[in-house]
């Protein structure tokens, strides 16, 4: 005990020699639309390059925006985007003391000791209620689903230097799905020994009263039906209860350069814009960690983090947990020309939990490294390029490489598992912070999943895919997927944000007779003779059962004047349909002739989804 209280002594010390003065450091939500704003102006010209590594800090923001409306840039913005900067500059600026109804804020603050060391104190309330339905003509049905959660937060400064954070949530929710049958980790048939046996999984459709890919699941851990709160269940079909927890100390310094951070939080990671990264996407759930950030040169970023993973709960709090304690570890380099060039790469690992000082200390390259510790670990690297005309637009590539085999005929290989994305950002004259979006981007077989192992540290097999909490870290798509995405996006008013949208989505059927290996996160690799077993070998669309999707959807959200109030809504309809081969699916590792099919395993659809839902004291 008396080690902790000297601990957070000197912690503090560190940050006390400041003067009374206010430079929040926390996180920006990355459900934020300032973040989109600030891609248009980077696009623009109109900013310095921004970092690749999400969420910024309110200081960062700021003083993205002050660079911007303090420069002769400004002239470059119309009436209205200037009153928008100036409407996110005072909504992330210093609360006023006292209580503040529009933001649903009380903050009070003092100076401590000598050197009058600031102490801030910000206590916040919230609420977000959302209802959602999907209707389902093709098959008389209908679905509906809510979320309601309570939200309160506390966050503030302590120094110059230091900023604090907590929030917590609670809420019921209800989002139902369904049953769809059964699949393989592996694939039907492989047989191997008892300790790494094929196991039969549960295969559940996406939530029904939302779109393809579209939900997040907001609870932590698990939820709980309130007639039994004892039980943990892994999703709420009915009515259920749950909480979320949020917390960071960030620390920041040399205007921002270095940058510390310990929370529990999401993240997005990587030079494209937000919402494409393949290795660290916003999609992924929240994970604690510690996180460290450098800019020594203005055309060099530095990043580190290591953070604890969590559990699925698909078989109880602790059967689920037994094979899944894990580590994540990921580093980045980010390298920029100005606003025309970027690169980065990241270096990633899920590592089972134990003291590997390699992974935790970002001085060398994990990838590498494990050649010296042993084969145990999921690693992964990314590639990232963007280029940028400002005025125009800008043009990125990614390219996620989890594990591949070099030959003459690499691509035909299951164990080619990779993921990769093109796409383009153009920006729209003549409206407030408009972008037309388009790209394409495929996730291989496999592509995120990895081998149980048994690892000298543990006496049974360890899962190691790339997920936390059932989700994956990168891309939201599933292996053996592929989409096309455009979208529209544009600021009509200075409260509004409005989006048009069309995705095609193609997907390896991951259970049934047209069952296609490697179409789960689920999955795993046969690790014996991957080069010539037929059955490891890959035809997208051609070796099995696939469902196509094509969703089109619009949505707004409006932020009403002078109200603490937001509302928000997306519709939409999604057509659904599954082709087949007249083979059994990848047995003869050869490619056949697609055609749609229409059957109560692989039905067709066509179903409307809409969602509306308010915000009061939005953040």
């Amino acid at each position: 005990m008396k080690l902790k209280l000297l601990f957070i002594i000197c912690f503090l010390g560190v940050f006390s020699f400041a003067p009374v003065f206010s430079q929040t450091h926390t996180s920006v939500n990355l459900d934020s639309q300032v973040y989109y704003i600030l891609e248009q102006a980077e696009i623009r010209g109109l900013c310095s390059p921004l970092s690749g590594v999400r969420p910024y800090t309110q200081s960062v923001v700021l003083a993205v925006i002050n660079e911007i409306l303090n420069s002769d840039n400004s002239k470059k913005l119309n009436a209205m985007e200037l009153e928008i900067l100036e409407q996110y500059r005072n909504s992330l600026d210093k609360p006023k003391t006292g209580i503040d109804w529009q933001r649903g804020t009380r903050y009070s603050e003092t100076s401590l000791g000598k050197n009058n060391m600031l102490l801030s104190a910000n206590i916040g309330l919230g609420a977000d209620i959302e209802g959602s339905a999907g209707l389902y003509p093709s098959f008389g049905e209908h679905y509906f689903g809510t979320e309601i959660w309570l939200q309160a937060y506390l966050n503030g400064d302590i120094g110059r230097y230091l900023s604090y954070g907590l929030s917590g949530e609670g809420g019921l929710m209800q989002t139902p799905r369904k049953f769809l049958g059964t699949g393989n980790t592996y694939y039907d048939g492989f047989v191997r020994d008892e300790e790494f046996k094929n196991q039969i999984t549960s295969v559940y459709s996406e939530s029904l009263t939302y779109f393809p890919y579209s939900y997040k699941k907001r609870w932590d851990g698990s939820v709980f039906f309130l007639n039994n709160l004892e039980i943990y269940e892994s999703w709420p079909n009915n009515i259920a209860g749950g909480y979320n927890l949020m917390a960071e100390l960030t620390s920041s310094f040399l205007d921002n350069k270095l940058i510390f951070r310990l929370g529990r939080m999401s993240h997005d990671w990587g030079t494209g814009p937000l919402g494409s990264s393949l290795a660290f996407n916003q999609m992924a759930r929240p994970l604690l960690g510690i996180e460290g950030e450098f800019t020594p040169l203005p055309w060099l970023n530095i990043v580190s983090l290591t953070g604890i993973l969590e559990y699925n709960n698909i078989a109880g709090i602790k059967d689920s947990s037994m094979t899944s304690q894990n580590v994540f570890s990921a580093n980045m380099l980010q390298f920029r020309y100005k606003n025309y060039i970027s690169f980065d790469i990241i270096d990633t690992v899920v590592w089972p939990k134990r003291f590997e000082l390699g992974y935790m200390i970002p001085i060398i390259s994990s990838f590498f490294y494990q050649n010296n510790i042993g084969d145990f670990d999921n690693m992964a690297l990314t590639f990232n390029l963007k280029l940028q005309y400002p005025g125009l637009g800008n043009i990125w590539f990614s390219l996620f490489l989890d594990e591949m085999k070099v030959d003459t005929k690499w691509w035909l290989l299951d164990r080619t598992m990779l993921a990769a994305q093109a796409g383009l950002n153009i920006q729209m004259p003549f409206l407030a912070f408009s972008s037309i979006w388009l790209s394409y981007t495929v996730v291989n077989p496999y592509c995120y999943t990895h081998n149980r192992n048994i690892n000298p540290w543990f006496d049974h097999p360890m899962e190691t895919a790339y997920t936390n909490n059932g989700a994956g870290l990168g891309y939201y798509l599933p292996p053996n997927s592929d989409e096309l995405l455009f979208r529209f996006k544009t600021m009509p008013v200075k409260n509004m944000v409005t989006h048009l949208q069309y995705q095609m989505i193609r997907h390896g059927a991951d259970f049934g007779s047209g069952e296609v290996d490697g179409s789960s996160l689920l999955s795993e690799l046969d690790p014996d003779d991957r080069g010539t077993k037929p059955i490891l070998k890959r035809f997208f669309l051609n070796d099995g059962a696939y469902q196509w999707r094509h969703i089109i959807k619009a949505g707004v959200e409006w932020n009403l004047p002078k109200l603490p109030i937001a509302l928000y809504g997306e519709a939409g309809v999604v057509i659904s349909y599954f082709t087949n081969i007249g083979e059994k699916a990848n047995v003869n590792g050869a490619a056949y002739p697609y055609f749609v099919i229409n059957t109560s395993e692989y039905p067709n659809s066509t179903s409307f989804i809409i969602k509306i839902g308010v915000k009061v004291f939005p953040r």
